[in-house]
């Protein structure tokens, strides 16, 4: 993964709207490694091979980053992201690493399932 272009990541959203896709969305404050650390509150959210269709699409800020999707009745909003992956063309796949490298967010689309 590198970090975001944001212009390259805004690109390949555009490519992706107005068609059924698979997501991918994944939070977590630390639960996979709440073990080590009693004090963290253990919290995590995840969702996968759900099917959207948005139909505007952004990613904004100067990094993080934070991706708007528009759907017909709702919104998809993840906030804290900071990487993408530039070798997968037909997935965009984007995470959130905190400054120790742990994972905190993912979200990722794809026409077919993960």
């Amino acid at each position: 993964m590198q970090l975001i272009n944001q212009s390259e990541v805004q690109r390949r959203i555009d490519d992706l709207k107005d068609q059924d896709l698979y997501i991918h969305l994944e939070m977590t404050t630390g639960a996979y490694a709440a073990h080590f650390d009693s004090s963290k509150h253990p919290a995590a959210t995840f969702i996968t091979n759900a099917i959207i269709r948005f139909s505007h699409g952004s990613i904004s800020g100067s990094g993080p980053y934070r991706v708007g999707l528009k759907m017909e009745h709702g919104w998809v909003y993840s906030e804290g992201l900071t990487h993408y992956e530039e070798t997968e063309p037909e997935r965009l796949i984007m995470a959130g690493h905190d400054s120790q490298g742990k994972l905190i967010v993912s979200l990722q689309l794809s026409r077919q399932p993960f």
